[in-house]
């Protein structure tokens, strides 16, 4: 395995690379989850890069971009033990040469404008736009990237249809706990009592999975009842949504594909999740 940080450099090692080629973007300071995503780029294509750059864009004025972990080496030996062929770990000059308030922007206002984006405005542009540069310098043929975050995951899929991007985007599903907390970067700011409280967020929106499994369709009372059992969990609850799981718009009698989300605050931490299901 072998780390770039240069574009030129890594451009003219991707020409002699063989095809098809697999893409992995990542902040770094990874987690099995990561490491998933890792895996399965490794089972389905001949040559695997994965991207550590921490993306000052994408993080609002009062966000942790400054104490978000910086693991390189830690996580290259992650990467290596599945096989990822090169990392490609740029400086933020490398990939915003003419600053990070570049004028171009890739939104999606359609899909951000909603759940996580109305509390972190300007985040999906900020994603969209690397995700978009890294589809530029990469150009892989396959992309792979958690279904832990379902809103940015459909975000990248519309991305990549409208621009005819040609790619195939792979949504992985979420690594869990053995207590079914969802592995993210920032469970690391659970202090021991919060971490044992922390499953009740996937407790939660799997209890209205159950419910909407069993034919209910009060979506409102669901999602009520739900959002106050995570504020008695002690829980600052950004939202608890029952949305269709392609469009973001919210679930309705016709619905057949259903996304259940949530977004809540525990101590230091900023938790989301969600699970799907097929009705009929």
């Amino acid at each position: 395995m072998m780390r770039i940080e240069q574009l030129v450099e890594l451009r003219a090692t991707l020409r002699e690379c063989p095809r098809p080629l697999g893409l992995v973007p990542t902040m770094g300071n990874l987690h099995a989850g990561h490491v998933e995503l890792a895996r399965r780029a490794r089972e389905t294509s001949a040559t695997v890069v994965t991207t550590i750059f921490v993306n000052p864009t994408q993080f609002g004025p009062n966000e942790d971009f400054d104490r978000y972990p910086r693991t390189l080496e830690r996580d290259e030996e992650a990467l290596a033990s599945v096989g990822t062929d090169i990392v490609f770990a740029p400086s933020v000059d490398e990939v915003y040469p003419d600053g990070r308030d570049t004028p171009t922007r890739v939104s999606v206002d359609a899909l951000a404008d909603t759940l996580c984006g109305l509390d972190r405005p300007g985040h999906f542009d900020g994603v969209a736009t690397v995700v978009t540069k890294l589809f530029n310098i990469v150009q892989p043929e396959l992309a792979f990237f958690g279904e832990k975050d379902w809103q940015q995951l459909t975000i990248i899929r519309r991305l990549a249809y409208d621009l005819d991007v040609p790619l195939e985007i792979i949504g992985v599903p979420t690594v869990r706990a053995d207590d079914g907390l969802a592995l993210s970067s920032r469970n690391q700011y659970l202090s021991e009592e919060e971490r044992a409280r922390a499953p009740k967020l996937y407790q939660t929106i799997e209890a209205i999975r159950i419910g909407l499994a069993a034919g209910r369709r009060d979506f409102d009372s669901l999602i009520a009842r739900g959002a106050s059992e995570l504020a008695d969990a002690g829980f600052d609850v950004d939202y608890v949504a029952i949305r269709d799981a392609r469009t973001l718009a919210e679930a309705s009698p016709e619905t057949h594909e259903f996304r259940i989300l949530a977004a809540a605050q525990l101590g230091g931490a900023r938790l989301i999740d969600n699970v799907g299901h097929r009705a009929g």
